[in-house]
């Protein structure tokens, strides 16, 4: 019978307050339970003596996850999240496919703003 061999250990992450991360809860995960990852941000990160550290999490549906391991964390990266708004388009109707109407407003001001003389306000 051939020994399967464990899969990779991804390198430890060190996290940061205010980070970003999805967050795997072990115990649901095991039990097949849904909802068992969710985005949080670290709101605490708590130092132990001897070396190691856990981390409070705040989901982004509310509550509080205390003392999690960062084996079960992965970061979010803040590039991940902008990605839709760095490359979408400036001009045109086509502005507004990939980002939200927010979004695109805001690129399409920027974009009028940056391609013009400041303008002083009407007194």
């Amino acid at each position: 019978m051939p020994i399967s061999t464990p899969a990779p250990a991804t390198a430890a992450t060190a996290f940061e307050v205010d980070d970003f991360v999805l967050y795997r809860d072990p115990a649901q995960f095991w039990r097949g339970e849904p909802g068992h990852t969710i985005v949080c941000r670290v709101t605490n990160v708590v130092r132990y003596s001897s070396g190691g550290c856990r981390y409070n999490l705040l989901p982004v549906t509310g509550g509080l996850i205390r003392e999690v391991q960062g084996d079960y964390m992965r970061l979010l990266p803040p590039a991940d999240a902008m990605r839709d708004i760095d490359t979408a388009p400036l001009n045109g109707d086509a502005a507004a496919d990939g980002v939200t109407a927010a979004a695109a407003a805001w690129l399409t001001q920027q974009a009028a703003t940056t391609n013009r003389r400041p303008e002083l306000p009407p007194h």
